[in-house]
């Protein structure tokens, strides 16, 4: 009777196992990099300055949970070393939240990877990839990281304006789409008027922001945080950098009024 319930134990313990693993959500693996093409003589130059984020599709992206999403904005500030630091601003509760992260160029123009990824636990790798661009009007760049053994990739659709073509969506939807992803997957941002979170005029972050084609423009001064690396979109898969951490590309600036 005794060995009859154990059995029955163990069995029972399977099951719970086996329906715990099937409900984790299983996410399409990401493609290789030789699989994703890259903008030919890449000018990081002409790349810097801000950017709307106009739409992004991702394997972690759900549709129905995203459709609301409310427009943001990304600027490229091109560093001596090659290097960008790159500020994130996004209106949530009717404040400004920033994300502050350096990409470290690659020995292939237009790839990056995430400055002083150590002290981000758990992320094992970080890879950005700029996909194609006219350095004005749009950019379509690609990410790729792997944490904790799962391995994520989105790729986003910047505009140089609030508003793009038909014509460049579309081309970003077959991009997508040519990743495997659904329409499901894909997410264009809801536009937010001017003068909010910098979308008009300059972000507040610690830092003169270049404008598109390398115009200085001003900036306040504010203090700073710890933050992740990525985008706010996903910016709850990523762990805050380690403590006491410094030079580290990751900082947070805290929300302001837009």
């Amino acid at each position: 009777m005794s060995v009859t319930l154990l059995w029955l134990g163990f069995t029972l313990l399977g099951a719970l196992h086996t329906q715990a693993r099937s409900s984790t959500p299983r996410l399409l693996r990401a493609p290789p990099l030789s699989k994703i093409p890259l903008q030919p003589n890449f000018q990081a130059d002409q790349f810097q300055g801000k950017w709307y984020v106009v739409g992004v599709a991702g394997n972690a992206i759900k549709k129905e949970e995203q459709d609301q999403f409310k427009m943001y904005t990304s600027n490229y500030e091109l560093k001596e070393d090659g290097s960008y630091n790159v500020t994130s601003t996004l209106l949530r509760d009717e404040g400004c939240d920033y994300w502050i992260r350096t990409f470290v160029p690659s020995s292939r123009p237009g790839q990056f990877t995430l400055g002083n990824i150590k002290s981000y636990p758990g992320i094992r790798s970080y890879t950005v990839r700029v996909v194609n661009t006219d350095y004005n009007q749009f950019a379509i760049v690609f990410f790729k990281k792997v944490q904790k053994k799962q391995g994520y990739f989105k790729t986003i659709l910047y505009g140089g304006t609030k508003e793009l073509t038909p014509e460049v969506k579309e081309n970003f939807i077959n991009f997508a789409k040519s990743l495997r992803l659904t329409d499901d997957h894909i997410v264009f941002t809801v536009p937010i008027g001017n003068g909010q979170c910098g979308l008009s005029r300059p972000t507040a972050v610690p830092h003169c922001l270049p404008g598109r084609g390398g115009r200085k423009r001003g900036s306040a001064l504010c203090s700073v945080t710890e933050a992740p690396p990525w985008e706010p979109l996903w910016v709850q898969e990523d762990p805050a950098p380690t403590q006491g951490s410094e030079g580290h590309p990751g900082i947070w600036a805290p929300r302001v009024p837009p």
